[in-house]
């Protein structure tokens, strides 16, 4: 059985953007956009640890993969192409809701974002035949410990 795919998206979940609390001091990254500074390199590791099939599922595209990869010392991943709205799109649910269900196939994935709700959940329930969680990161903190244990004893309550 193949491995869970694990839907990430960048604005949110990598880099916060709460006010509330000031963002972690890490080095440098990129003057050229400050953004980079708040990505929490010790993602990575924890990323790889959970024993996921790591796809960017971000607007980001293939910046991810320049900006954001080695910031977490991730190798390349498998970048979701997203297509062109055709104005047929499911009201209601996020633009990329369906074209995730469809990378996915039947594969069990979990999907990090910021602007999931309920109705995305409830349409994957129905056009999806595999297992899924769709967990919302709070983007004023970005991933958090919280967040990791939601998709540890969900993985860990799983079979595949």
């Amino acid at each position: 059985m193949p491995r869970p795919l694990l839907f990430l998206d960048v604005d949110g979940p990598l880099i916060p953007f709460g006010a509330s609390r000031p963002y972690p001091a890490y080095p440098p990254y990129d003057d050229t956009n400050p953004l980079l500074d708040r990505v929490d390199p010790a993602h990575g590791p924890r990323l790889v640890g959970l024993g996921c099939d790591l796809v960017w599922a971000t607007t980001w595209m293939n910046d991810a993969n320049d900006c954001i990869a080695p910031r977490l010392g991730l190798p390349a991943l498998p970048v979701v192409d997203w297509p062109d709205p055709t104005g047929d799109e499911p009201l209601g649910i996020h633009w990329k809701t369906p074209t995730l269900v469809a990378h996915a196939a039947a594969r069990p994935f979990l999907w990090l974002d910021d602007e999931l709700t309920d109705a995305d959940r409830i349409w994957v329930d129905s056009h999806h035949p595999g297992h899924a969680l769709l967990h919302r990161v709070d983007p004023a903190q970005g991933l958090a410990e919280s967040d990791y244990k939601t998709i540890s004893d969900w993985l860990g309550r799983s079979s595949w």
